[in-house]
C-alpha cells in the first residue's frame, strides 16, 4: 500500500452486461478517450519530425533559380496539319539541343563554374558515391585496372589535365542537375531555368545557357550551311563541265547542221544546262552568305532578373509536410500502442470481460497543504472521524457498499491484483464511511505479506487478529476503538501460517458470522492476489470481495485470472475499482 497519494474524483460506472457477440461500433467517445490517453505519442513523434525538418530547413543552403525566355521561329513547310507536327518536332529538338553537353558545358567554360568550390565539390559526395556504385562506375578512375593494362595513351596526359576534365565534367554534371528547360504551353516559346546559391549566379546562368544555345543553334546552321556549300561547289563544277560539253557539241553541229531536230535538241540541252548551272550557281551564293552571316531560329524576349526569395528548400511546404507525416505516423503508432495495449484504463475493460456489476474508477491526487494522508491513528481520542482526512469521492464508492447490507450485514474483502495498488487505503477509507453512516464497522488487517494498516493505524498493539484466532475472548482487547462506530483489529505476529488461511479452516476460535452479530459492515485488508493465496482461501467465507487494479499498471489478463480464480473458489465478486486514474480519465 503506497500512503504518498490519496484518491479522489471515484466515478461509479454501472454498466451493461458483457456483450455476447460481435465488437461494439466505434464511438466518438472511444475516439476521443484514445487521444486522452495516447496524444503524447502523437504529439511526440510529430515534435521529432517538426525537429528533423527544422533542422534541414536551417542547414540547408537556400537555392535560388532565375529564368530566361527564347522564341523559337521554325523553318517549316508544307499544309497546316504538317507544319503544326514539324513544328512540334522542330521545338523538342530545340530543347534537346539546348540540354546538351555542348551547351552546358560552354556554360560552365564561360562562367568558370569549374573552378567555383561554392558551385561543385572538388570530391564527389558520398551520395555520388553511392549512385555511381549503383550504376556499376566508380566516381574516382580504376587505378589498378589502368596499372594492370599497362601504358596508354592517358598515360601520356599530363595528371593536372586529366583531373581538371575530371572536375570539368563534375561541373557539367551538376549544372545538369540544376537546371530546366521547358515549353510554355503550346506556344514557340521555351524557358531556361537555372539554379544557384546566390541570386546572381542564377541569373548569369540562366543567361549564358541562352546565349550558348544561341551559338549553338548559330553554329549548326552555319555547320549545315558550309557543307551544304561544298557540295553545292562540286556539283557547280560538274554542271560548268556538262555545260562546257553541251554549249561544244552544240557549237559543232550548228557549224555543220544536217538535222534540223538534231540542232533544236541539242539547243535545248544546252539551255536547260545553263538554267541549271544559273540557279546551283545562286544558291552557291546564298549558302557562302548564310556562312558568313548565320541567322539563330531562336531569340531571347526576357532575360532573367533577380529572384526575390529563395525557391529551396520550401520552409512552409517542408514544415507542413513534416507535420502531415508526423501526425500520421504518431496516430500509427498510438494506434498499434494502443492495440497492444493490455494494461487497464478503461472501466469497460473489466466490465465486458469479467460481466461485474461496477467498475469504479479512482483519480490520484494530494491533500491542499501538499502533506499525504495518513490512517487514522488509534488512541486519538477523537469521537468522530471528522479529523481524518477522508478521500474526496469516495463517498460514492461507500454509497455503492452501503447499498450491499441494506438488507443484511455483510463481511466484504478488498484484494489488490499486484502489490502497490492501494487496497489498504481504500479498505480503511470504507470503513471510516461506513462507520460516519453510523453503522457499527470492523475493519480487520489480514494482509501478512505487508500490513500497512496495522503498522500505520496501531503500530504498538501488542495482540492482534492472530492472537484471536487462538482465542476468541480476546477480541475485546484487540479490536482497537478508534470511533464510537469504528474499531480496527491489527494483524498481530504471524509465525507459520496467515491469518487468512487459518479462518478459511474454520477451527479458529473467531468466526464472521459471530462478528456480524456485533458488527453491521466488516471490511477484510487481503494480501495482493500476485503476492499470498490468502486471497484464494478467505474469499469463500466472504459475502463478496473487491477487486483493486492500478490504472496504466494492472494488466486486463492478470485480472481476468484474479477474477475467474476467486469465482472458481466459491467468491462473489461485487466489483472492480481502478486506482491511480489521471484526472482526465475521470471524466
Amino acid at each position: 500500500m503506497t500512503s504518498s497519494t490519496i484518491f479522489s474524483g471515484v466515478s461509479p460506472i454501472s454498466l451493461p452486461p458483457a456483450a455476447t457477440g460481435g465488437n461494439s461500433p466505434l464511438t466518438l467517445r472511444d475516439m476521443l478517450f484514445f487521444l486522452r490517453m495516447r496524444w503524447l505519442w502523437i504529439a511526440a513523434t510529430t515534435f521529432a519530425f517538426l525537429v528533423l525538418a527544422g533542422s534541414y530547413v536551417l542547414t540547408a543552403k537556400p537555392t535560388f533559380v532565375a529564368n530566361t525566355q527564347l522564341v523559337i521561329v521554325p523553318q517549316v513547310s508544307g499544309s497546316e496539319a504538317q507544319r503544326a507536327f514539324a513544328e512540334d518536332a522542330f521545338i523538342e529538338g530545340q530543347l534537346e539541343i539546348a540540354k546538351s553537353s555542348d551547351v552546358v558545358g560552354g556554360t560552365v567554360t564561360a562562367l568558370g563554374l569549374d573552378t567555383d568550390p561554392n558551385f561543385v565539390d572538388q570530391t564527389p559526395s558520398l551520395q555520388d558515391r553511392a549512385k555511381n556504385w549503383l550504376m556499376g562506375a566508380s566516381s574516382e578512375p580504376d587505378t589498378a585496372s589502368q596499372e594492370a593494362a599497362g601504358p596508354g595513351p592517358r598515360d601520356t596526359q599530363p595528371q593536372q589535365q586529366i583531373e581538371d576534365g575530371r572536375i570539368h565534367d563534375r561541373a557539367v554534371a551538376t549544372l545538369l542537375n540544376m537546371m530546366g528547360v521547358r515549353r510554355i504551353g503550346s506556344s514557340t516559346i521555351i524557358e531556361i531555368s537555372a539554379a544557384a546559391s546566390t541570386p546572381q549566379q542564377a541569373v548569369d546562368i540562366a543567361d549564358t545557357l541562352a546565349r550558348q544555345y544561341i551559338q549553338k543553334n548559330i553554329a549548326m546552321k552555319a555547320n549545315a550551311s558550309r557543307q551544304y556549300s561544298e557540295w553545292l561547289t562540286r556539283f557547280v563544277s560538274e554542271q560548268q563541265r556538262g555545260l562546257a560539253e553541251a554549249a561544244s557539241a552544240l557549237a559543232s553541229f550548228t557549224s555543220n547542221p544536217r538535222d534540223q531536230f538534231k540542232l533544236a535538241e541539242l539547243q535545248s540541252a544546252t539551255d536547260a544546262r545553263r538554267t541549271l548551272y544559273e540557279n546551283t550557281l545562286n544558291q552557291l551564293t546564298e549558302a557562302k552568305q548564310r556562312i558568313t552571316y548565320p541567322v539563330s531560329d531562336a531569340t531571347i524576349v526576357s532575360r532573367a532578373t533577380l529572384p526575390l526569395s529563395k525557391a529551396r528548400p520550401r520552409s512552409t511546404l517542408i514544415i507542413a509536410f513534416a507535420a502531415a507525416v508526423g501526425l500520421g505516423v504518431g496516430f500509427a503508432l498510438a494506434l498499434i500502442r494502443h492495440a497492444g495495449d493490455r494494461r487497464i484504463v478503461r472501466p469497460n475493460q473489466i466490465a465486458d470481460a469479467g460481466g461485474l456489476p461496477f467498475v469504479t474508477l479512482l483519480a490520484t491526487s494530494r491533500t491542499r497543504n501538499g502533506h499525504s494522508a495518513r490512517f487514522l491513528a488509534a488512541g486519538t481520542g477523537s469521537s468522530t472521524a471528522a479529523a481524518y482526512p477522508v478521500i474526496p469521492g469516495m463517498a460514492e464508492l461507500s454509497a455503492t457498499v452501503v447499498g450491499l447490507r441494506r438488507k443484511r450485514r455483510v463481511v466484504i474483502g478488498i484484494v489488490a491484483v499486484n502489490p502497490g495498488s492501494g487496497a489498504s487505503t481504500i479498505a480503511c477509507e470504507l470503513a471510516v464511511l461506513s462507520s460516519i453512516s453510523g453503522a457499527q464497522t470492523l475493519l480487520i488487517d489480514a494482509a501478512a505479506q505487508k500490513s500497512s494498516l496495522s503498522k500505520s493505524i496501531a503500530p504498538h498493539s501488542s495482540t492482534g487478529l492472530v492472537d484471536v484466532l487462538d482465542n476468541g475472548e480476546l477480541i475485546r482487547t484487540a479490536a482497537l476503538p478508534l470511533t464510537p462506530t469504528l474499531k480496527f483489529l491489527p494483524l498481530g505476529k504471524v509465525v507459520a501460517v496467515s491469518p487468512a488461511i487459518r479462518l478459511s479452516s474454520r477451527r479458529t476460535q473467531l468466526s464472521f458470522a459471530e462478528l456480524k452479530k456485533e458488527f453491521d459492515a466488516i471490511f477484510v485488508d487481503i494480501s495482493a492476489f500476485s503476492a499470498s493465496p490468502d486471497a484464494n482461501a478467505i474469499a469463500p467465507e466472504l459475502d463478496g470481495v473487491l477487486v483493486v487494479t492500478s490504472h496504466g499498471h494492472t494488466s486486463i489478463d492478470d485480472t481476468m485470472h484474479v477474477i475467474e480464480t476467486l469465482r472458481n473458489v466459491g467468491a462473489e465478486i461485487l466489483g472492480a475499482i481502478i486506482n491511480h486514474a489521471p484526472k482526465r480519465i475521470e471524466s
